[in-house]
């Protein structure tokens, strides 16, 4: 498979390959013996409890008052 590097360097997986990865949004890229080694970053679990806290309406600044909230003797 071939895949070619555009003036803007964006070079698109051929669909075969990105079809494997179908929840991958983001490859580390690593550069191997003159090779181009690219790992898909699957979601941490950090990221669901943000989106899910984004879902649920829930700010940084409400956080931050629960944990001074909670913090108080």
């Amino acid at each position: 498979m071939l895949a070619k590097k555009t003036s803007k360097n964006q070079i698109t997986l051929p669909k075969l390959i990105a079809g494997r990865f179908p929840d991958v949004d983001y490859f580390e890229v690593d550069e191997v013996d003159g090779r181009i080694v690219l790992t898909p970053l699957r979601p941490s679990r950090a990221d669901e409890v943000r989106s899910r806290l984004a879902r649920l309406g829930i700010t940084d600044g409400d956080v931050t008052d629960a944990v001074a909230w909670a913090r108080r003797r």
